[in-house]
């Protein structure tokens, strides 16, 4: 499957409606578009699978590795992969869109804001074309998608200014549609606030898909192939619901590779199903508080996991596994009680960063001594008991409490790092289960 990665100048400036366009604009040709996402957000993604009506690829470098990433991006289907980028091109220490561009050896095309330049234009992409070569890093910037660009001059003064080797694949239009809600965490849920696909399908006609697809690429195969998963003897229940949304499809998919997977929403009041472990993604628990305090499945999922049943929670299911939980205007919610530990939401982000967790002993999702790399965003805090127990030491990160995390009880853990399933992480999950 040929691909190219959407690199932005930087954050904001319109790299998820761009992809989104591309998206549009391939698949009206006749392609069959899989989207992707450099970095571990799971709120883009979403938005893509509005648009092409296939789950997202998670393509970071640090959460899988090279040869993970590649592996991952080969489980995806379709003619050509579109991959959005994070940040600025070059902007992150541990997954910048850069270096997911040069580990899969496919082109960059860069959004750039032209909403005010039209030779400042040129002169940007140059500039993010040439610095590639001054730090070092191999990856080709083939040309631009003019971001807030109107045509007739406008549009003329940029492919003008532009160099020969930098192409110019067409101009994403001012309209005010095309604009996504934010909140905290970034931006609202694809399936909350879709573009319309009026707007989408405008935005296409300034944009010139056979050059994109014919500027995409291969990647190199990795050097360990996927091999196939032993299946495990157990079962595995997943919270999925608007409080639970955010779970990275390679986890869904190893998890039914090789257990059976069952799901169940705690915002309706699901019961527990039969199962042998569950696992809580992250998500909008402080959204959803009320409806899951008077729901009864966390009270339910607190009194199964008492009696041994294995909980896994991610930063949102770490809330949910809590006794409480405070939202940021004040309102206390009691929670599943798993966890010996009371979370308050904030206004600001608590903790945003690449991480990397020790075990200190053998735990649900590692050996002892064994180290998980994952990502961790949120805007709550946890103030947990004297004499609770942590799985992990922070090697990199904030964590829990700046030094460790990984709150643990009965079988049960809870953390605020999400991983990928490249991590071996959720391998380990299942075969603690059977």
């Amino acid at each position: 499957m040929n691909g190219f990665v959407l690199g932005g100048v930087s954050s904001g400036v319109g790299k998820t409606v761009a992809t989104l366009s591309i998206i549009r604009a391939l698949e009206d040709a006749g392609y069959s578009v899989q989207p992707a996402k450099a970095g571990p957000d799971f709120i883009d993604p979403s938005h893509h699978e509005a648009v092409a009506g296939r789950p997202s690829r998670t393509l970071d470098l640090w959460l899988c590795g090279r040869d993970g990433l590649r592996r991952n991006y080969r489980r995806g289907e379709g003619d050509i992969c579109v991959v959005e980028g994070v940040m600025g091109l070059y902007d992150g220490d541990g997954s910048s869109t850069a270096m997911v561009a040069e580990a899969l050896d496919i082109p960059v095309v860069l959004v750039v804001d032209a909403k005010a330049g039209m030779e400042s234009v040129a002169a940007t992409a140059l500039g993010f074309q040439r610095y590639a070569e001054t730090i070092g890093r191999d990856i080709e910037v083939a040309g631009i998608v003019a971001q807030r660009a109107h045509g007739g001059r406008h549009e003329q003064g940029i492919r003008d200014a532009l160099p020969d080797d930098l192409e110019f694949f067409g101009r994403i239009p001012p309209n005010s549609a095309l604009e996504i809600p934010d909140r905290h965490l970034g931006l609202e849920m694809g399936e909350e606030a879709a573009l319309p696909t009026e707007a989408l399908r405008k935005a296409t006609e300034s944009l010139e898909a056979e050059r994109l697809a014919d500027v995409a690429s291969e990647p190199p195969a990795p050097d360990d192939p996927v091999q196939p998963a032993e299946p495990v003897a157990s079962t595995i229940a997943v919270a999925d619901d608007a409080a639970f949304c955010f779970r990275y499809p390679a986890t869904l998919e190893r998890f039914r590779e090789r257990a059976e997977l069952v799901t169940f929403s705690p915002v309706a009041g699901d019961p527990i199903p039969d199962c042998d472990g569950v696992y809580l993604p992250g998500g909008y628990p402080e959204l959803h508080a009320a409806e899951l305090e008077s729901a009864g499945t966390l009270a339910e999922l607190g009194r199964r996991a008492s009696d041994g049943l294995p909980v896994l929670g991610e930063c949102g299911g770490l809330m949910a596994m809590s006794r409480s939980l405070t939202t940021a205007e004040g309102d206390r919610h009691e929670m599943a009680g798993i966890l010996p530990a009371d979370v308050t939401m904030h206004d600001r982000y608590q903790a945003l960063d690449h991480v990397e967790l020790e075990a200190l002993d053998g735990t649900l999702t590692a050996n002892a001594g064994e180290t998980v790399r994952g990502h961790e965003f949120h805007y709550s805090s946890a103030e947990v008991d004297g004499d609770a127990r942590f799985a992990f030491e922070t090697v990199r990160g904030d964590g829990i409490d700046g030094d460790h995390d990984g709150l643990t009880e009965y079988e049960s853990l809870g953390t605020y790092v999400h991983v990928h399933a490249e991590s071996g992480a959720f391998d380990r999950f299942l075969e603690r289960l059977e």
